[in-house]
């Protein structure tokens, strides 16, 4: 998951969304608001409604490799996602900053679950609420996920290239950045689902196997038309987060160390 470049859509569109936020926060009641959100999105967020068309073309360019999920980088993106729940913030429930392209396997574990460090206490604080409870506002603090908008995750957390292809926390244990890492990883399902491991250890051949044959190119001294046409093959193919890794941990893993030091340029294609 690494740190997206915002591609908004157009000035009529976000008029529009703020124009069905505003339907939302008509209420002074938190409870109708979220029922209002509840409503409302579904309604609007139809193909055939041309401002949902455009913010899905739009978060569809935010997206990488053959348009996958922002979160996993592995299944197709088809879920216009609330980063913020929408039972919990509702007034974010058209904004454009909240959204994001993900699949259903990490949007439907992560649903409405939500966790913030408490304003008042500093804790971990997880937003829940049962089928009979009254719907209030939530805790007041800051998030725990990771949000790939203003976050990039590579402060947090490490892929382990050297065999797993899971995610680690980098930071000390219980400071607020391994906590984020550790949430995020554990409600997005990332180390979780056995196919996520085996999909970046392809990743990471293919990436290889790309960078070997842009350096015997460049050894031959290929036209830079040729040279260019690989990079960015490679720059758009699948688990963005894998390539970064290798670029971040290439000096320690003994078969990247060369190719990196034949094209010392492809640390820069991030």
């Amino acid at each position: 998951m690494i740190l997206l470049t915002d591609k908004p859509p157009s000035a009529g569109t976000l008029a529009k969304l703020a124009e069905y936020q505003s339907e939302v926060n008509k209420s002074a009641v938190f409870a109708e608001r979220v029922k209002e959100a509840k409503r409302l999105f579904p309604n609007r967020n139809k193909p055939a409604n041309p401002v949902f068309a455009e913010v899905r073309r739009k978060l569809t360019e935010m997206c990488f490799g053959a348009m996958r999920c922002v979160y996993c980088e592995d299944s197709a993106r088809d879920q216009v996602e609330h980063i913020a729940p929408k039972d919990w913030y509702p007034e974010v429930v058209f904004a454009w900053e909240n959204y994001v392209y993900a699949c259903g396997r990490c949007n439907r574990p992560k649903n409405n679950k939500y966790a913030v460090f408490s304003k008042t206490t500093g804790a971990r604080t997880d937003l829940k609420r049962g089928k009979n409870d009254p719907v209030l506002p939530p805790e007041t603090g800051d998030p725990l996920l990771l949000n790939p908008r203003n976050d990039d995750a590579m402060q947090y957390m490490q892929l382990d290239l050297a065999g797993t292809f899971i995610f680690v926390e980098t930071g000390a244990e219980h400071t607020p950045g391994q906590q984020r890492a550790a949430y995020t990883i554990e409600i997005l399902g990332l180390n979780d689902r056995e196919e996520l491991p085996v999909a970046r250890l392809q990743a990471y051949g293919n990436y290889k196997a790309r960078l070997q044959e842009y350096v015997v190119k460049k050894n031959a001294h290929a036209p830079q038309a040729e040279l260019d046409k690989l990079r960015d093959g490679l720059m758009t193919s699948n688990h963005p987060t894998v390539w970064r890794e290798m670029v971040r941990q290439r000096d320690g893993i003994p078969e990247l160390a060369p190719l990196f030091a034949q094209a010392p340029e492809a640390a820069l294609w991030v």
